[in-house]
C-alpha cells in the first residue's frame, strides 16, 4: 500500500530565547514548542495530506500565537486541500485569522503579529506546494535540491541573517491581502520533499543540505539537517520535516 512517511524536528537554536515556529503534519500539530529527537508519522496515501511549516515573524508580538494560529487552521482544512484553489482559499482565510486574532481594526497587544507559511500537501500522483514569505519547500532528487516555493524576500545582504519578507500572514496593524504561491508537482518515484523554515536555509548552504540529504532519510535526515544548522551557530529557530512517498 502507498504510504506517506514524514519526519520533522523543531527546535529554537542556540541564540533565541523561544520558539516561534509551529508545524503541521496532516492532524498533528507541533505549536511552538521544542522536540529533542525527530519525529516520525506515517499515513495512507489517498486523502490530502498537509505538511507544513509557520515561522512567527521575529520582533513583532505574538510571533508564536501566529503560527500556532495558522498549523491549527491548517490542520482542519488538511483533508479538503485537494486543488491549488483550496490551497488558496485557505492561505487567505488564515491572513483573515491571524489580522482578526491580533484585534483586526481595533489593535491592542498583539497588533501586527504575523507569520510565513510553506508547506506540501500530497495527493495520489501529485503534490500541492506552496508559501506565502520565505520559508522554503524544496524537492529532493538524484539530481539533487530543487526550489519550488518563491521567496517572499529581497536578497540578504552580504553577511546578514536578517530576513525581510515582502509579504506574510498578518504582519500588519491593517488589513493586507497576500497573493499565496502554489505549483502543482507530479510525485516521481523516489523524489522526497524538504519543507523548513528559515533558520535551516540561512544558515546551512544548499550543497551542504544537498550533501545530507543524499547520504541519509526519513528521521535521520532530519537530525542532520538540524545538527548543521545547529553547527552553524543556530542562529534562529530551526524547523525542518523530510517527506517521503513509498509503496510498500
Amino acid at each position: 500500500m502507498p504510504y506517506v512517511a514524514v519526519s520533522a524536528i523543531s527546535h529554537p537554536g542556540l541564540l533565541r530565547e523561544r520558539n516561534e515556529d509551529s508545524l503541521v503534519v496532516g492532524p498533528w500539530t507541533l505549536c511552538a514548542t521544542v522536540t529533542e529527537n525527530p519525529q516520525s508519522l506515517v499515513f495512507p496515501l489517498g486523502t490530502p495530506l498537509v505538511v507544513a511549516v509557520a515561522d512567527g515573524l521575529g520582533g513583532h508580538p505574538g510571533g508564536d500565537v501566529a503560527s500556532a494560529l495558522v498549523v491549527r487552521r491548517i490542520a482542519s482544512l488538511g483533508p479538503a486541500l485537494s486543488s491549488e484553489v483550496a490551497v488558496r482559499d485557505a492561505l487567505n482565510a488564515c491572513n483573515r485569522a491571524v489580522y482578526q486574532a491580533a484585534g483586526g481594526d481595533e489593535g491592542g497587544a498583539l497588533s501586527a503579529m504575523g507569520t510565513t507559511v510553506a508547506g506540501v500537501v500530497v495527493l495520489p500522483g501529485s503534490l500541492l506546494a506552496f508559501n506565502v514569505g520565505d520559508s522554503r519547500v524544496f524537492a529532493v532528487s538524484r539530481d539533487g535540491l530543487r526550489q519550488v516555493s518563491v521567496d517572499d524576500s529581497p536578497p540578504h545582504p552580504a553577511g546578514s541573517i536578517t530576513s525581510l519578507v515582502t509579504q506574510c500572514l498578518g504582519g500588519s496593524p491593517t488589513y493586507r491581502a497576500v497573493q499565496p504561491h502554489v505549483r502543482a508537482e507530479s510525485l516521481e518515484p523516489g523524489v522526497r520533499y524538504l519543507v523548513c523554515s528559515d533558520g535551516l536555509t540561512d544558515a546551512v548552504k544548499e550543497d551542504v543540505l544537498d550533501e545530507i540529504l543524499r547520504e541519509h532519510d526519513d528521521g535521520r535526515a532530519a537530525f542532520e539537517l538540524w545538527k548543521a544548522a545547529i553547527e552553524a551557530g543556530g542562529p534562529d529557530n530551526i524547523t525542518v520535516a523530510v517527506v517521503r512517498v513509498g509503496d510498500e
